[in-house]
């Protein structure tokens, strides 16, 4: 499917969406952010997909129109379906398999790739993607090894994140949401949040060979409209907010934390705050 059929979809797309009943407009902006990748990308009709950190199903919607009826996406997420707020991961599958999308899609939450008990033939994949949900991963050693896992099940890999370099100036308050939000995981005091172990692009590049993958390719991606920024920045200050959270860091990190915090109210909008641009790498 070219660029423009793919666009052309997002509305229809979004609109299948569980959380367009609560934030149409929100939906909209996530699900032609999503339809832009994609139809970069060399997805052909027919083919078997494998997306990993699936979540509530954006970019699986987009991936089930692109491989077309005679595709196949299989989406596997970690978290157990009754993760999420104020649509939970079971909900919005269960929108998305009942409607046209349905038959072309294999929803599999609480699934561990690394988990023995789970395995695909080699080859069974064309594609795997890995669409902004590596940033959960607990390590890089973690991201690491599901790489190498997954590296006989497909012929080509898909994979977008974050940009830690800001472009400009209104990007700082995401930088620093997504840093203060690291820092804490990575001194110990762990937590179920978006972010956990942010990485840089050219960490991610020099981590895919050693699982066994060539980059062959890699574009930024422009993230125009998207609320991730807000988002992120929100999520950061209710974590500085939260009791059991900050007690647990070792005294210098703590302050260190709580003056970034302080920095980032400073930096931060109410609303509007730019998100970071992201950048998408191809590997084979």
């Amino acid at each position: 499917m070219n660029r423009s059929d793919l666009w052309a979809q997002a509305p229809a797309l979004a609109a299948g969406m569980a959380a367009a009943d609560h934030t149409p407009d929100v939906q909209l902006s996530q699900t032609r952010y999503r339809a832009a990748l994609v139809a970069g990308w060399r997805i052909e009709p027919g083919s078997r997909v494998l997306e990993l950190g699936c979540g509530q199903g954006d970019m699986t919607a987009v991936l089930a129109e692109a491989v077309g009826p005679e595709g196949r996406v299989v989406a596997v997420d970690v978290a157990e379906p009754s993760y999420g707020a104020p649509v939970t991961l079971g909900e919005s599958a269960a929108r998305l398999t009942a409607g046209p999308l349905g038959p072309r899609i294999d929803f599999r939450f609480g699934t561990d790739v690394l988990d023995p008990s789970t395995g695909f033939p080699e080859d069974a994949f064309d594609h795997v993607v890995l669409a902004h949900c590596s940033w959960y991963f607990a390590s890089l050693a973690r991201l690491r090894d599901t790489l190498a896992r997954v590296r006989p099940w497909a012929r080509r890999l898909w994979f977008t994140e974050w940009d830690l370099t800001p472009a400009s100036g209104d990007q700082l308050a995401h930088l620093l949401a997504v840093l203060i939000q690291g820092q804490i995981e990575a001194a110990g005091s762990r937590g179920q949040g978006n972010v956990r172990t942010p990485f840089s692009r050219e960490e991610l590049l020099r981590l895919l060979p050693e699982a066994g993958w060539t980059a062959d390719g890699g574009e930024p991606v422009g993230t125009e409209g998207l609320q991730d920024g807000d988002w992120e920045v929100a999520a950061c200050l209710d974590m500085i907010g939260t009791e059991e959270r900050l007690p647990q860091l070792p005294e210098q990190m703590r302050q260190l934390v709580l003056s970034q915090a302080d920095v980032l109210r400073a930096v931060a909008e109410p609303r509007g705050n730019r998100a970071l641009a992201s950048y998408s790498v191809t590997a084979r």
